[in-house]
């Protein structure tokens, strides 16, 4: 698997993330849409870094795509923290996108017995579902839909029924994907432009993962006898079952890449979660070692340049 670096801060995004900061004083509580199949990977830290004390709805969105068991350790994990309290619910139940704004009442019970206006701000990062969640709550078409990322560009203000006054901000990445298995899996979830990645690296990361964790589901959806052991090996299993062959005996690696990823994506595959409350926390502490290595090399890049810049006035 090719290492990678994701870079993807649009204009729009870096003047999204200034509104947000400028915003925040006036918001009761805040709504954050996260893919329930990669909780972690799908949230932003820059909402975390800017948050402080407002009260926060972790929206797992997308759950009936996600493996039920590990969508419950997620929101068991998700509340450990103080004033988070995490739902979990698909778009395709509207009674479940309901419960969000009976949440926001029962954690701002001040604000409706003095009979105030809930001021909440719903943010996420791009295709995770937030504009389908807004149109259900308001009860009509607010936000443009759509399965391509980052369709929201500006920020609005609903009045929803329940009283609530919504602020929609537009999807946004934070400025660098520094962990990179989470930049594989929002690739693998559809979060981010199948160009970011090269597409058969996304399907290999893919395939990987699922020989670990659901093998029993790559068998019967491939008819296979066994599960091969390697990426490769599965790739090529797939394209013998789905005639995938090229002339010569070699497989169509684009074509078969395209064939698992839609199958995962779509739920073809059951439902499958593709990071634990576990593997975040290995990566958080492998995060904050690396962007502190980061910070070291910077600090020597620059002293390095200005014992260069002295020598050269010498």
């Amino acid at each position: 698997m090719a290492s990678t670096s994701i870079q993807w801060f649009p204009g729009h995004m870096h003047k999204a993330h200034k509104e947000i900061k400028e915003v925040l004083p006036q918001v009761d509580i805040i709504i954050e849409v996260v893919d329930a199949r990669i909780p972690y990977s799908s949230e932003n830290p820059l909402i975390a870094s800017i948050r402080e004390k407002t009260p926060c709805i972790k929206v797992l969105n997308k759950s009936d795509l996600a493996d039920p068991e590990i969508t419950a350790l997620w929101v068991d994990y998700l509340e450990q923290e103080e004033g988070i309290k995490a739902l979990a619910i698909t778009t395709n139940k509207i009674e479940q996108v309901h419960q969000i704004t009976k949440l926001c009442q029962q954690m701002l019970p001040n604000r409706l017995s003095q009979d105030k206006q809930i001021r909440a701000m719903i943010m996420g990062i791009p295709n995770v579902g937030k504009s389908t969640i807004i149109n259900i709550l308001a009860d009509r078409i607010i936000a443009k839909t759509g399965n391509e990322p980052a369709v929201t560009k500006n920020q609005q203000r609903i009045r929803l029924p329940s009283g609530i006054m919504l602020c929609d901000t537009p999807g946004f990445l934070w400025p660098k994907i520094e962990n990179q298995n989470s930049g594989y899996r929002l690739a693998v979830t559809g979060a981010i432009k199948d160009t970011a990645i090269e597409y058969e690296d996304i399907a290999y990361y893919a395939a990987e993962y699922l020989i670990k964790h659901y093998p029993d589901r790559l068998k019967a959806r491939y008819e296979l006898e066994e599960v091969p052991e390697t990426d490769h090996e599965l790739m090529e299993a797939i394209a013998q079952r789905r005639g995938c062959l090229r002339a010569g005996g070699h497989f169509d690696i684009y074509k078969v890449s395209t064939i698992l990823l839609n199958e995962l994506r779509s739920g073809a595959l059951g439902p499958i979660s593709v990071e634990t409350p576990d593997m975040a926390e290995v990566e958080k502490v492998e995060v904050v070692k690396l962007m502190a290595q980061q910070a070291e090399d910077k600090v020597a890049k620059k002293e390095a340049r200005r014992r260069r810049s002295r020598k050269n006035r010498r």
